[in-house]
């Protein structure tokens, strides 16, 4: 394979996301030319770090380049692409004007980054995330003439497997990487079992180097990190420390991150009267997030859906004991009383009694979260493994990327 990969998801860089940037980081160190391609443009408030910064200015942004002249140029050019791309955009339509409407505006941004693609000499297309970023990636690569993949995330791209046609993307890619076994499964469930060797087990991941730092022992420090939305469960959490107030009311919490809930929650806290305990610090870069593990002693995640977490990743291999609902790809990651503690979501009781739990956890139990992060969830590693699956040549039957468990 020769030329440039190219990456396309919603919004590229995002301070929610760092786990795309941080693959996209490892495919070029592995050799491979990757660009960048997002449809909207981050706003700065979702954005963190000079990196990412630096980042959004080397991405294409597809919208931008949509409302422009040169769309119409790019139509005229391949006429006939273009009306065997409206016929898939047509067909693969949510039911109703307005799906078939949705559907058209993907096909012009389709019809936009199908001409990057060629004028940049992309030889492959990967999307993240299946939903209308795929939409425009599947029918942007017909155009194009160049095979496309996707990775399978969850729990967002499996809640409307019918809306997005997930059936019908798988059919068209090339492969599709699925970050948990539990995403393959979902994408089997969607998918005729024809295409099933197509779907691959290929982790998100991070650098467990750079979470194997000293530790400072506390007394009660919990850490949350991630989008301060309904799907994170973060009333449940209120509610478990409300409780645990009353027998360790030395116990804090820290969260990283912001969101739509973030105001309600403030509010929430102020009404239980737990806002002494608690520390909201808004969207924070990867380097601040780093240092924050180093001062917690509980990592805890009470989310009502998950993939796999990154920051469940990140905390295991910062050898922190982690508290985390038994939901999505969660316990492909997480043994439960050996990596960390795994309780059934929105049971505010049985989080409290983990948390207790966690604070008072064996070293053991970070020592082994973090051999579980270095041997399966390591970023560079799984990079390779994905990059052998886009250099593979389209014609060629891709490899079994995944080691064999032993018997």
């Amino acid at each position: 394979m020769t030329g440039p990969v190219a990456f396309l998801t919603g919004e590229y860089p995002r301070a929610t996301d760092t786990f795309i940037q941080r693959e996209v980081a490892a495919l070029r160190e592995a050799g491979l030319v990757v660009l960048t391609a997002s449809i909207r443009r981050t706003g700065a408030e979702h954005m963190v770090g000079a990196t990412q910064r630096a980042e959004q200015a080397r991405t294409f942004h597809v919208l931008e380049a949509t409302a422009h002249p040169r769309l119409l140029a790019a139509i005229l050019a391949h006429p006939l692409r273009v009306l065997r791309a409206l016929a898939l955009a047509w067909r693969t339509a949510p039911k109703g004007l307005r799906g078939r409407a949705y559907n058209l505006v993907y096909l012009a941004e389709a019809v936009t980054l199908a001409r990057w693609l060629r004028t940049q000499g992309v030889v492959h297309l990967h999307n993240h995330i299946a939903k209308a970023s795929s939409t425009v990636a599947m029918l942007a690569a017909g155009m194009a003439g160049i095979p496309y993949s996707f990775t399978l995330h969850g729990p967002d791209d499996l809640a409307e497997p019918a809306h997005w046609r997930l059936d019908e993307k798988i059919a068209r890619a090339a492969f599709v990487a699925c970050i948990s076994d539990f995403a393959r499964a979902q994408a089997m469930l969607h998918s005729a079992p024809r295409h099933w060797p197509r779907l691959h087990v290929v982790h998100c991941g991070v650098d467990p180097a750079r979470y194997d730092r000293p530790r400072a022992p506390g007394a009660g420090r919990l850490l949350f990190v991630g989008r301060l939305a309904a799907v994170k469960g973060v009333p449940v959490l209120f509610e478990a420390l409300a409780a645990l107030r009353r027998t360790r009311p030395d116990v804090t919490l820290t969260l990283i991150g912001d969101g739509p809930e973030r105001a309600a929650l403030e509010a929430e806290a102020q009404a239980m009267g737990i806002a002494g305990m608690l520390r909201f610090e808004g969207y924070r870069d990867a380097d601040f997030v780093a240092d924050a593990l180093t001062r917690t002693d509980a990592l805890v995640l009470p989310s009502f859906a998950e993939g796999v977490p990154v920051v469940l990743m990140e905390a295991m291999a910062a050898r922190l004991p982690v508290v985390a609902t038994a939901v999505g790809g969660v316990g492909e990651l997480v043994e439960h009383g050996v990596s960390g503690l795994v309780v059934p979501p929105g049971n505010a009781v049985a989080l409290a009694q983990a948390i207790l739990a966690a604070l008072d956890a064996p070293p053991a139990m970070g020592e082994a979260g973090r051999a579980r992060v270095v041997a399966a969830f390591d970023s560079r590693i799984e990079a390779r493994r994905l990059a052998t699956l886009v250099t593979t040549p389209p014609d060629a039957p891709r490899p079994d990327i995944r080691p064999r468990p032993l018997p």
